[in-house]
């Protein structure tokens, strides 16, 4: 079951944080969360899984920057968020899709008990133009049934910045 816009702002402070929260941000049955200025890419023609790529910063500044089609462009969200009791999922914006810009390229999932700002796997199809603190995308809650262990110490729990894949990790846990 999806919360209702009006279910999100009942529990907001509560079992849903969004920091900073603005009320015209809030739909039917979603909010809509907005772009950080600054962005992340990869800094290797080859990435590989099993280590930390190397990556480069870039800040996105007022009058827009150019995004090119057959990049990864890492960004996050301005907003803070965190869910104790529902599984929080991020969806791109149709008005976003329609320019050609996927937001995410497949971690939309959250896991009920996630904190921390949205990393955004941003790909976009045709050249465009982005804007710092834009409504990129909108995030919106699932009920959750059955018991369950919250996401605690992932190792995307609390994060206060881009997040570029920590894939290596997990092949360092099983030497």
């Amino acid at each position: 079951m999806i919360l209702s816009g009006l279910e999100i702002l009942r529990h907001l402070g509560k079992e849903i944080i969004i920091e900073p929260f603005d009320r015209s941000k809030l739909n039917p049955n979603s909010y809509n969360l907005t772009l950080h200025d600054e962005l992340m890419v990869y800094d290797t023609p080859v990435l590989d899984m099993k280590k930390p790529n190397p990556v480069r910063r870039l800040t996105i500044p007022p009058e827009g920057l150019l995004l090119e089609p057959h990049r990864l462009y890492l960004g996050r969200t301005r907003e803070y968020t965190k869910t104790t009791n529902f599984v929080p999922m991020l969806e791109g914006r149709s008005s976003i899709g329609r320019l050609g810009l996927v937001v995410h390229v497949t971690a939309g999932f959250g896991d009920v008990g996630f904190a921390g700002y949205w990393t955004l796997e941003m790909f976009c199809i045709h050249p465009i133009v982005i804007y710092p603190g834009v409504e990129i995308c909108q995030i919106h809650y699932h009920t959750i049934q059955g018991d369950f262990e919250p996401y605690a110490s992932g190792k995307y729990q609390n994060n206060t910045d881009i997040q570029p894949s920590l894939l290596y990790r997990d092949f360092e846990r099983k030497k």
